[in-house]
């Protein structure tokens, strides 16, 4: 059984465009999602998968030199486009991450994993959004190869074409779905890169544990620097997600 983690990325961003490009201690944020990706154990390969569009040869590049496999593809159709890199790189198993996650915590996606692994023939799809109980930016979806598929092959709607996984998480009648939750909720905390806002706590996040040498931080230690900075959750929390 192949496990592959394929990170959706581009250029283009409505609220903050370039926004995988921005700096974060000395890497760009792409750099920093592949990073921790990386760290975790579970899966057999990354792919970075991309648009055919010029503006993100760049991605590419990065890519490339942080030594995973690349993908490019539709830029609208990103269920196309992840369908055809799971295809290529043979997964069996897929795992959702987006690059605008620099936070990503490799623990949270090994246990997400782990659970979808522990109950393969109970479900078809696992992920920590279905019930929000992580904070917004830890999001991972793991899926099989046959519902990601299946979703290529019968979805019809732009929204569900666009975003990869709605089709799947919006028929519960037909794939069987697998909500992972946390303990306690940190659904109110938003660790997502989507506006100057977020970029501005993340950088301060970034900024607090490179000053001691740690980029392996996780989701705890992120929640006890909230206990010791106040004034964090201030940044972004005006921040209106986009729906899907």
């Amino acid at each position: 059984m192949k496990i592959v983690c394929i990170i959706q990325a581009r250029m283009g961003s409505t609220r903050l465009p370039g926004k995988v490009m921005l700096d974060l201690c000395g890497k760009t944020v792409l750099e920093r999602v592949v990073e921790r990706v990386k760290r975790i154990k579970n899966i057999d390969e990354i792919v970075v998968a991309t648009t055919t569009k010029k503006d993100d040869d760049i991605i590419i590049e990065k890519a490339l030199n942080c030594g995973v496999k690349v993908f490019r593809g539709s830029e609208e159709d990103v269920l196309s486009r992840y369908y055809l890199a799971a295809k290529k790189y043979d997964a069996n198993v897929i795992v959702r991450i987006t690059s605008d996650c620099p936070l990503i915590d490799s623990i949270v996606t090994e246990n997400i994993i782990y659970y979808y692994l522990k109950n393969i023939y109970k479900f078809d799809y696992v992920s920590n959004t279905l019930t929000r109980t992580y904070p917004r930016g830890l999001d991972t979806e793991v899926f099989s190869f046959e519902s990601l598929e299946r979703a290529f092959q019968n979805a019809t709607l732009d929204r569900d074409r666009e975003h990869v996984t709605t089709y799947i998480w919006k028929n519960p009648d037909v794939f069987k779905l697998g909500c992972y939750k946390n303990d306690k909720d940190y659904s109110h905390l938003r660790w997502t890169l989507d506006t100057s806002e977020d970029y501005e706590l993340i950088k301060r996040i970034y900024n607090h544990f490179c000053s001691f040498n740690n980029v392996n931080f996780n989701m705890k230690d992120v929640i006890n620097l909230y206990e010791i900075d106040k004034k964090l959750n201030n940044i972004n929390n005006m921040v209106k997600q986009k729906e899907v």
